[in-house]
């Protein structure tokens, strides 16, 4: 797999896991996921699975 892919995959995996877990907190109102427990426990999963995506990249890209 080229690395740009992991990095691209990465990127956007962190950025929905981040809106996930704002909307779950309520930070970002206006959803159906706004204030909904699951989402503020998703998005952070999520997002660790972005920055995993994106170190594991970097590190391919070194090698």
């Amino acid at each position: 797999m080229k690395v740009w892919i992991l990095l691209i995959i990465g990127v956007l995996l962190v950025l929905m896991g981040a809106t996930w877990g704002l909307q779950g907190i309520g930070v970002l109102p206006g959803s159906v996921m706004s204030g909904v427990t699951l989402w503020a426990v998703v998005g952070p999963i999520v997002a660790i699975g972005g920055v995993a995506l994106i170190v594991w990249g970097l590190r391919s890209r070194r090698s």
